[in-house]
């Protein structure tokens, strides 16, 4: 029995790791093919044996580092829900949202290697998605930013004032105009699913 806890527990360390990585990946893709920074400071990069595009600029670099170091915790203890980016126009309106809905099921089967091996396919198809959503969406107005918010479960809340790196980091409460849209529409990225990440996109 202590065996079996052990390794569900090291299986839910290495869910985190895997999506972490992949958000970290994901993200820099979003902001390159939404055009929220100039080309200029990307790179292609290889992941997962598929070309990506990679910000080079360290200060945003540092920043999803920061965020995804402290959404590690939560996912561990499967206290995130969703983690979003949110594409805001100059006014700080949200006029696109990159939902990532996570999940980690109640007991985890697969080996490590099967899991990195699933999520790698998973981001393949991703960046497939990603790399051709301009045909479906809308051109972002001019000067937009981002930011990210993560959707906790009810007792996160209690958890999160325990984890000290999330306390070096700490949250606040999202602003009301960063969450509503005005006249949302579902983009079928939605197709985008699996046991433990399932994307959709909003705008």
């Amino acid at each position: 029995l202590n065996f079996i806890s052990d390794h569900q527990c090291f299986l839910k360390l290495v869910v985190a790791d895997i999506l972490c990585e992949f958000l970290e990946v994901a993200i820099h893709l979003i902001l390159y093919v939404r055009e929220v920074y100039p080309t200029g400071i990307f790179q292609k990069r290889k992941k997962y044996n598929v070309p990506v595009q990679m910000s080079c600029h360290p200060e945003l670099n540092q920043y999803i580092q920061d965020t995804l170091h402290c959404i590690k915790p939560l996912i561990e203890k499967n206290d995130a829900e969703k983690v979003v980016v949110v594409i805001m126009d100059k006014e700080h309106h949200p006029v696109e949202r990159f939902v990532f809905e996570i999940s980690q099921p109640p007991l985890l089967s697969v080996s490590s290697d099967a899991l990195l091996s699933h999520v790698e396919q998973l981001l393949r198809a991703f960046i497939l998605k990603i790399s051709v959503c301009d045909a479906i969406l809308d051109n972002n107005p001019p000067g937009c930013t981002f930011t990210m918010l993560v959707h906790t479960r009810e007792a996160a809340t209690r958890n999160m004032e325990k984890i000290q790196v999330i306390k070096d980091f700490p949250w606040i409460v999202a602003d009301e105009q960063e969450v509503q849209m005005r006249e949302p529409r579902l983009i079928p990225l939605k197709t985008m699913t699996s046991d433990i990440v399932k994307v959709s996109e909003i705008s």
